[in-house]
């Protein structure tokens, strides 16, 4: 995996207009051949299920932050997470990338862990299989671009899938993420009431889902000592499949 280091804030002004005129060229190619190229074959019985839960045997729980806005918290819970030698997995939207490779890098410069989480936020299920591959594929042309990373897991935006969805998914190599606990902080801006969704009978293998908004960002620490405490070890999806 390659992972491209930081540079002087001129040397970064440089990079950040090349890379955007190159993400750019990268965005319109890849739509332009997903126009032209075959819908990918799929059968009707999903090869795979959506995962739910990480492995009930081992005391692991993840952390799953999905990404499309809230960048002026991100520094702040990447500081919890590094005070806390915690690791979790990022799921990004590929227009949130387009415009934040930087930030993007730091994820992976900490040793997280990056998902992929569809383009533009749509409804997958809605959406046919040629249109499930755009969505998907332009986020994974993009995250390697910039990265060289290779993503595995893909968590479909708002949880919203079918079979079409699921094999398409697998196709392209990915397992289908979804989550056993649900903040719900993108609406209910309540640090108790985050917290406890986070934590009430956490359980073995918990997938919990939040984003990047002003609470959570606030009560992550506590959300972390607490699963700690209850001798939990907050990992990466993929270690928590294992």
């Amino acid at each position: 995996m390659k992972i491209f280091g930081f540079k002087t804030n001129s040397e970064n002004r440089f990079i950040n207009i090349t890379c955007n005129i190159i993400l750019g060229a990268i965005v319109l190619v890849v739509f332009s051949l997903s126009i032209f190229s075959p819908v990918i074959s799929v059968g009707s019985v999903p090869s795979q299920k959506a995962v739910y839960n990480g492995n009930k045997n081992k005391n692991n729980i993840s952390l799953m932050i999905n990404v499309y806005w809230g960048d002026e918290y991100l520094d702040s819970m990447l500081n919890t997470l590094k005070q806390n030698n915690v690791k979790c997995t990022f799921f990004v939207g590929g227009c949130w990338v387009a415009r934040n490779n930087e930030m993007l890098l730091k994820f992976l410069n900490a040793g997280h862990e990056i998902g992929n989480h569809g383009y533009n936020h749509k409804d997958h299920a809605k959406l046919n299989a040629k249109q499930n591959q755009e969505e998907i594929n332009t986020t994974t042309e993009l995250v390697e671009a910039i990265t060289g990373y290779k993503m595995n897991l893909f968590a479909p935006p708002s949880g919203s899938y079918n079979d079409s969805v699921l094999n398409v998914a697998s196709s392209l190599g990915y397992k289908t993420i979804m989550w056993s606990k649900d903040t719900i902080d993108w609406r209910d801006k309540d640090e108790d009431l985050i917290f406890k969704r986070a934590t009430e009978k956490a359980s073995n293998g918990d997938l919990i889902l939040m984003h990047p908004t002003e609470k959570t960002n606030l009560v992550l620490d506590k959300i972390i000592k607490t699963l700690k405490q209850k001798g939990f070890n907050l990992t990466t999806v993929s270690e928590n499949l294992m």
